[in-house]
């Protein structure tokens, strides 16, 4: 049963990794991967000497960071509010409200969060000119941009990741809630004191893993939502890449980026890794 699994990852994931070597080479169709000549660190240093890269780079940053440090906390918030919930037939329908967005593309939200955010005819736009008197262009500033991005994304994956949580939160003894209860404990104190420690691991386990993802900000969310207006904050390295490389056929260049991309992504999950750690858990 696992097989098909591990084919999966031989051939999408570790088989690729041998094109890393056009990071090191001025690549062109007519050579292949293998043939083409060898620059060195040449394409490392354009890129690093461009200042638009620098920019990208710390968009990619801004963006991923952002969305892990306010979106992290959503999904255990999620799935404590439905542990909590005693009635089965609204839990179930709770969970399937807030599961169904996970598997909209990303095409489908963009396209509902221009319609709400519309300056024209939008629903939030309509309540904007009735309390302030005029519209407000929230898709072509750069803050309000900023939280549209990490709303969406905390809206559409939240219910999904709490999955995880919530298979923690089953494997918690009912007894230890029990004994809290003859304590003394209120919901509160027992949420504190038996739920987060009881998922703490596998808070730190889901923080280290996401960590690994910093860099790789999703190109289908920034791609559908970004605009000329607020390129300065929208464009990352996966719009970048895709823009230079499969539109401007600059392969090595594009490669290099990604591989800088993949050492930046492991630095951070083995740091991470280590503090974890230190208070007692890890990943490995």
């Amino acid at each position: 049963m696992f097989a098909p699994v591990i084919v999966f990852f031989i051939a999408f994931k570790y088989m690729p990794m041998a094109g890393s070597i056009m990071a090191f080479k001025h690549y062109n169709f007519g050579d292949g991967i293998w043939h083409s000549p060898w620059v060195g660190l040449d394409n490392f240093r354009v890129l690093f000497s461009t200042p638009a890269t620098i920019q990208i780079i710390r968009n990619t940053l801004l963006l991923s960071l952002l969305s892990i440090f306010i979106g992290f906390p959503f999904p255990i918030l999620l799935a404590i509010m439905l542990n909590e919930v005693k009635a089965m037939w609204f839990k179930r329908l709770v969970q399937t409200l807030i599961f169904l967005p996970h598997f909209f593309s990303w095409i489908i939200v963009a396209g509902i969060i221009v319609t709400v955010f519309s300056q024209q005819s939008g629903v939030v736009n309509e309540l904007w000119k009735s309390l302030f008197g005029h519209s407000f262009a929230f898709l072509y500033h750069e803050g309000s941009w900023l939280a549209i991005f990490v709303s969406s994304g905390i809206w559409k994956e939240a219910g999904f990741s709490a999955i995880v949580y919530l298979a923690a939160l089953g494997s918690i003894d009912s007894s230890l809630y029990e004994a809290a209860g003859l304590d003394g404990a209120n919901k509160w104190k027992q949420i504190w004191h038996v739920t987060l420690p009881g998922i703490s691991s596998t808070v730190v386990l889901m923080f280290i893993l996401s960590m690994g993802r910093v860099m790789e900000v999703g190109f289908d969310q920034v791609f559908m939502l970004q605009n000329s207006t607020v390129s300065n904050i929208s464009e990352v390295i996966s719009t970048y890449i895709y823009k230079i490389g499969l539109m401007g056929s600059q392969f090595s260049l594009t490669a290099a980026i990604g591989l800088f991309e993949s050492i930046v992504s492991l630095i951070l999950v083995i740091i991470t890794n280590r503090i974890a750690r230190k208070f007692g858990s890890g990943l490995w």
